[in-house]
């Protein structure tokens, strides 16, 4: 069907077309893709056998649905990209404020318009990235902003009482007949503007000002909410919630290897930055597993959630920390280090809020807390396991690397030394190298100064080593000896 030649209900009729409600129209569109295996929601990762699964039952179902979850779960993006289930185009009556469908008109003006024009009424054509509207709830939203409100000013022009129906202002969700209409944090909006939405939910009536228009609007809704705002800004009144028909709940990744996925995909960097700095593999899960240990760490608080664009922001720093450290340094090219990951901090203390005790070691703290938790954790991945007792007989993997230390005296790695000379630091403590060579083997060449430092940062969390900061750089000791000179 060629939509430039049709340009009048009576075209329309001959081309045969037929409408269908919004929800019909979804979920037919729908069924064509899982039939035809088709991806619904891209871009989305983690969700596959669990959120995507119950939000297509809810579409097959013709509900509104309300997504669940804390900040940062995707909720906001799964809902727009439910506009690629619309079809491409539909006909609207040409000049309607509500997008009133030629077959079905709904409105005043579009209905005086076909009794008057009959199958000569123009139409436009709709496009779908223009049928989804989004409103963001706040406390000083009213009724006039999503619903209506009378328009003294259109009652001036044209003449009209106030008893008549033509003076009235539509608000956001009339103007989205036909359309996608999400409400971003449900729970922020007052009571009152949740009461407003029953009949437009159920039985289709709007009431302005003492009007009572039976409009049927054709909506898709969809709402977000995080289970914070039930206890902490608000609540979703009862008689509301029971006229959503599926609340679906989403979760962070479960996984580090699908939180690198969403990381890789949404960091926003800079092509020469990209060139300049090599992250090694191991980097990157360090980067995750600072997300994961700040979801069960008891200064934070985990009603808030921890938002995957905590790690977006972090790698986005990261990087900037190497390519600072390069650009200053004269290098062309540089390789990641775990020193760098100082200059995440920023990043993490901007995305946690922090319970009681938190607020006490200070943000700063707590953010260098995590960063040390998830080198522990992540530590027996790649080297032997550390006890805290061990027997007499055993003989210690890294004894020759920490009696290294015990002969040697204020080993330093500075922030910003070349390249060249961070390797050569490295490659000096020789029991380092052998202890790469035999547990990571096959770890490419380009990953072994990294992999040398996080053994060695590791070493520090595990009580082996000391490690100082110093106004450039670290400094690490052999545990004992530092202690004794600290005396």
């Amino acid at each position: 069907m060629k939509i430039e030649t049709i340009k009048t209900l009576g075209d329309l009729k001959k081309a045969g077309y037929e409408s269908k409600s919004i929800k019909d129209e979804l979920r037919h569109n729908l069924r064509s893709r899982i039939s035809n295996k088709e991806e619904t929601f891209t871009g989305i990762h983690g969700y596959e056998n669990t959120v995507i699964p119950e939000l297509e039952r809810a579409i097959l179902s013709r509900h509104n649905i309300n997504l669940l979850g804390l900040r940062g779960q995707a909720k906001t993006r799964l809902a727009r990209q439910m506009i690629n289930l619309l079809d491409e185009w539909i006909p609207v009556v040409d000049g309607s404020e509500i997008n009133d469908d030629p077959f079905h008109p709904i409105s005043r003006y579009a209905s005086n318009l076909i009794e008057e024009k009959g199958d000569d009424t123009p139409i436009n054509w709709l496009h779908r990235s223009e049928r989804f509207a989004e409103k963001l709830a706040t406390p000083d939203v009213t009724v006039a902003d999503i619903i209506g409100d009378v328009d003294p000013i259109k009652a001036a022009n044209l003449k009209l009482s106030y008893a008549d129906d033509r003076v009235i202002h539509f608000g956001m969700i009339p103007r989205a007949n036909r359309s996608i209409f999400v409400i971003n944090e449900l729970p922020d909006l007052q009571a009152r503007i949740q009461v407003a939405l029953f009949n437009i939910l159920q039985e289709g009536d709007i009431q302005i000002r003492g009007f009572k228009l039976r409009l049927p609007l054709d909506i898709q809704f969809v709402f977000t909410a995080n289970p914070e705002d039930y206890t902490n800004r608000g609540s979703i009144v009862t008689p509301l919630k029971d006229r959503i028909g599926s609340q679906i709940l989403t979760h962070y990744p479960e996984t580090i290897e699908i939180a690198k996925t969403i990381t890789q995909q949404e960091a926003r960097l800079d092509t020469r930055q990209s060139d300049l700095v090599y992250v090694p593999d191991i980097a990157k899960n360090l980067l995750e597993q600072i997300s994961f240990q700040a979801r069960q760490s008891e200064f934070i608080d985990h009603k808030s959630g921890i938002s995957a664009r905590m790690s977006i922001t972090a790698y986005e720093n990261l990087l900037s920390t190497a390519e600072y450290r390069a650009l200053r340094s004269g290098d062309n090219k540089t390789l990641l280090r775990l020193s760098d990951f100082i200059g995440v901090i920023p990043a993490i203390t901007g995305k946690v809020e922090l319970v009681y005790e938190g607020e006490q070691e200070g943000a700063a703290s707590v953010a260098n807390s995590l960063i040390a938790e998830a080198i522990k954790e992540l530590f027996p991945d790649y080297f032997p396991a550390i006890e805290k007792l061990e027997k007499e007989d055993y003989e210690s993997p890294y004894q020759e690397l920490i009696n290294w230390f015990f002969e040697e005296s204020g080993f330093e790695l500075l922030d910003e030394i070349p390249d060249a000379a961070y390797k050569s630091k490295l490659d000096a403590v020789k029991p380092l190298n052998d202890l790469i060579k035999e547990y990571q083997s096959d770890l490419d060449k380009d990953d072994h100064y990294f992999m040398k430092e996080f053994l060695l940062w590791g070493l520090v969390e595990y009580k082996k080593l000391s490690k100082h900061r110093l106004s450039e750089g670290f400094q690490f000791n052999d545990l004992y000896g530092s202690y004794i000179s600290g005396l």
